[in-house]
This record gives structure tokens, sequence and C-alpha cells, in this order.
């Protein structure tokens, strides 16, 4: 019995990047073996085992046979005779098929160590099209190594672009999807993760709604006109940003960067009438039942607080990034509309969706900011408006709420004055 420090701990730690989480594999173990010394036993398909101290995870050294669709279409062979080569065999990339035993040894069967030198995204062998999930994940890989100068090899696009052509990624769960997506768009670089799906053909099976839209202009004023560009520009900048001003916890903040990306996703997906490009006169109300977002989020299963951020970006967003022309009556619509009395950091997060897609104008993209810096302030502003003020004078049942309403307005035209001058 063995023990070995496998995959991702093993190749950040040759990057030089931060391990966030151990795994290992068992070579020469039955799992009573494993139970008898303390571990637990979790998984259906095979056997893996959390250490009874660390809770870090242990799987028996196992192969795989191809037996159905999708990412669960494996028949799993886990019995003492398996080798650690055999295993390492069955993972996606050279640079995640290296091992490390117990004195700091490496085992390297598959060149990932000359991979990592030459910053190669390489297969390890024709297997890796047997497994659909593996397309997004090459993608998500891509896009956390980015700022190293990882490529995908010539020959592993081939095979993705094979497999996307396929049917193989419409059998993956919806579940697996998200928890990919989710990722992708955690890493340093979520605009190559994009991109890399579209290009491989990818994007189409999975977010079919964003690929065909990805070569169209909608016209939407103060931003890039051709939906992709401005999609992963969008995300760009918002990765950068958050690099550097973000605050919070390291949880809220991936949260609020999940949160953000999707929104920029899914921010021209809905087939509105009004034109993007021209100021709008009136925020009008939608039906959130018949929305194409809606139907997006619900298939992938994304969580309600997903779900429900980006049908109000689809909807609003043209009209929180043209504040600056907007009147103060159709401003305060606008924050009624997105609940930004109830929710603050809800519409907190549209705002810098719309930053980052302001960002995308090359040409004046601080002038664009200005909506955003009105909105800000503006939705400050009104939130020092309270009730008891208008009690005090007397006021009550639902005048109270109208002489908020129109509190609010004042306010905001005194602002807007303020930006003029």
């Amino acid at each position: 019995m063995k023990t070995y420090l496998v995959g991702g701990a093993v190749r950040d730690e040759l990057l030089g990047l931060a391990v966030t989480e151990n795994d290992w594999v068992v070579v020469g173990a039955t799992p009573q073996q494993m139970l008898d010394q303390g571990y637990r036993q979790v998984g259906n398909s095979f056997p893996v085992f959390l250490h009874p101290d660390t809770g870090e995870e242990y799987a028996l050294a196992r192969t795989e046979k191809k037996t159905g669709a999708g990412y669960g279409g494996f028949a799993f062979d886990f019995n003492t005779e398996v080798t650690l080569e055999q295993d390492l065999s069955r993972r996606d990339l050279t640079i995640n098929a290296i091992a490390k035993n117990t004195t700091g040894k490496l085992i390297d069967p598959y060149g990932g160590l000359a991979d990592l030198k030459q910053r190669t995204l390489r297969h390890i062998s024709e297997a890796f099209d047997e497994d659909p999930l593996r397309i997004l994940r090459v993608a998500r890989f891509r896009a956390k190594l980015d700022h190293l100068g990882f490529e995908i090899h010539p020959k592993t696009f081939t095979l993705m672009q094979s497999l996307s052509a396929s049917d193989e990624l419409l059998a993956l769960s919806s579940e697996r999807i998200w928890l990919e997506l989710q990722k992708g768009l955690s890493t340093t670089a979520p605009d190559v993760f994009i991109r890399t799906l579209y290009q491989c053909g990818a994007l189409q099976k999975i977010l079919p709604e964003l690929n065909r839209r990805f070569l169209h202009s909608d016209n939407l004023r103060d931003t890039a006109k051709q939906i992709g560009d401005r999609t992963v520009l969008a995300l760009r900048y918002l990765a950068q940003k958050h690099s550097t001003q973000s605050t919070g916890t390291k949880a809220e903040q991936l949260t609020q960067r999940q949160l953000a990306s999707w929104v920029i996703c899914c921010h021209a997906l809905e087939d509105n009438t009004s034109p993007k490009n021209l100021v709008p006169r009136v925020v009008s109300k939608f039906n959130s039942e018949k929305s194409e977002v809606r139907a997006l989020c619900e298939r992938l299963g994304s969580p309600n607080e997903f779900k429900r951020l980006a049908i109000l970006g689809s909807y609003y967003l043209h009209i929180i990034i043209q504040a600056r022309h907007c009147n103060p009556q159709l401003i305060v619509d606008l924050l009624d509309a997105c609940d930004a009395w109830r929710k603050p950091e809800q519409f907190k997060l549209l705002l810098l969706a719309a930053e980052c897609l302001t960002s995308t104008h090359s040409e004046t993209p601080q002038h664009n900011l200005e909506s955003i810096t009105l909105l800000r302030q503006a939705h400050k502003n009104c939130l020092e408006i309270k009730a008891q003020r208008f009690v005090d004078q007397g006021i009550t049942g639902e005048a109270v709420g109208e002489a908020i309403r129109n509190a609010r307005k004042v306010a905001v035209a005194e602002l807007k004055r303020m930006f003029a001058g």
C-alpha cells in the first residue's frame, strides 16, 4: 500500500502557485483496509475516502472504461493490481498526471514536467474524447494559467473541436456544466475561458443563447458594439478590477465576481424590442416568466440569486449605462425596478456589471462611467431619505410613500445639476 500526492496540488506547487487542496491516490489497498485505518468512505461510482484527521480525499488507484454517453458513462476498476501509471493515464492533461511520493520524488510517466516548462496544455491519450467535461476543464485551465503563458496544444484543441461537434456535451448534467462555468468565470482570465469555449465550438452546446449572438451587434450605446467582444472585454475588466480593488472576505469576493460575471454573460440575451442605442423614455415592466435569461438559468440550474440578478441585468443594464441622459423620474423608476431599496448589494452588483460593460468602449470609457458614478451617488443619497422625516411632519398612510418618492426625485435632480456643472 503506497500513497501519492497527485494532480493540481503537484502542478500548482511546481508552478509556484498557491495550493488550495490536496488529492491523494492510494495504490495496492482495498476499501476494507482504508476503513480499518479510520478513513470514511464517500462517493458512489468509485470509493473515495476522507482522511480521519485532515479530511483530505484519498482515492484508490483505478482504471476506467467508457460504457455510455456523458461524464457518468464509465465503469471503474479499482482492484489492488492497478498501478499508479495506469491511474495517471486516465487523467485529462499531462500537467495533471504528475505524482509525488512520500519522500518528495516526482513520478512523471507522460511528460508533464516538460509541458510545464513549455507552457503547454496537452492531452495524455486519444481517450481524452471519452469525457466531454474535459473540454470545459481545459478551457478553465487555459484561463487559470493564462498569466503564465500557457497555450492549448494544437492536437488537443482539435480533439476539443471534434468532441464539441458531437452530442456528447448534451449528455452532461446541468449541475456539472454550471459548476465548471462558475469555476471558469472565477479564474483570473474569465474572458479566455469564454473565448476558448466559443473558438472550439463548445459554447454552441452549453450556452447557445450567447453563442448565436456572439458576432452580432445590438448597438448598445457607450459600449463595444459586437456582443462577443463586449462580453469578453467586460469579463477581463472585472477580473482586473477585483484583483486590485475588491473588499470583503475571499468567499464574498468570489461570490461577487461570479455574480457579476454571470450578469455580463447574460446581459445581451433578451430580445427586447426597444433600440439599445436610444436613450430610454420609460422603465418598462417585464414578464420575467417569459424571460429568455430565466429559461437559460433554469436549464442550467443556476441558484436563485444568479437567476434574479441576470434577469434584472438583461432588462435594465442598458438604462443604467445611459443614466446620465435620463430624467430624475426615470432614474427613480429604475431604482424601484431594480429593488435597490430592499436589496442595495444587488443593485451595487448591477452597477459593477455596467461599469465593466462601459469599459469596453475604447474611445471615451471615463466619460461613459459618469452614468455609473451618478447612480452610485443617487442611490446613496436616496437611501438617506427616511420615512420618519415625513411622519414627523404629520404625513400618514400612502402619502408617506409618495412624499419619499418625490423627495428622491428632488435629490436626483439636485445631483444631476451638480454633475452638469
